[in-house]
């Protein structure tokens, strides 16, 4: 099985409604545009709805990063890749991007780190056997892409080393 390298997820349109009084997307629907994302991203990490059902399971996000570099503004498709920088036992480290579609620029960059929890106990719990084989090869196909600045970017007054 061929793993894409980066993942591509499908395009959004800024709706009407993300945009704010400064006439550009308000930085809370970057979030809602990277949370759609997430799903497509989800489901190529074999974490689908049959997955979850069958399997009692379902993510929690455990913390966000967001970088807002470039302003996009109402009816802009924006498209999404994303990389799988780790994982372990229990969660998923991942990075994405988006992108204007038309004129190429990055827009902003998300960074997560999510956990897998069993619905019936609501608690955080080890993947399932099955999926981890998958894990792992989607992690080795994701490690030859450069790492981006961003991840684990630490918020401050002062630059840190690049």
């Amino acid at each position: 099985m061929s793993i894409q390298t980066p993942f591509t997820h499908p395009p959004q349109v800024v709706r009407p409604e993300w945009i704010d009084y400064n006439g550009h997307m308000n930085i809370g629907y970057y979030l809602v545009a990277f949370d759609t994302a997430t799903e497509s991203f989800f489901h190529k990490m074999g974490l689908t709805p049959e997955f979850r059902r069958r399997n009692h399971s379902t993510t929690f996000a455990l913390e966000s990063h967001l970088n807002y570099l470039r302003e996009v503004k109402q009816g802009d498709t924006l498209r999404f890749e994303s990389r799988l920088l780790d994982h372990d036992a229990k969660r998923l480290h991942f990075y994405m991007e988006m992108f204007h579609a038309k004129d190429g620029f990055l827009a902003a960059t998300f960074e997560s780190m999510t956990s897998h929890v069993d619905t019936r106990i609501r608690k955080t719990t080890p993947f399932p056997d099955e999926l981890v084989p998958h894990l792992a090869a989607v992690k080795a196909a994701h490690a030859v892409l450069p790492r981006p600045w961003q991840v684990g970017h630490v918020i401050g007054t002062k630059p840190g080393p690049r």
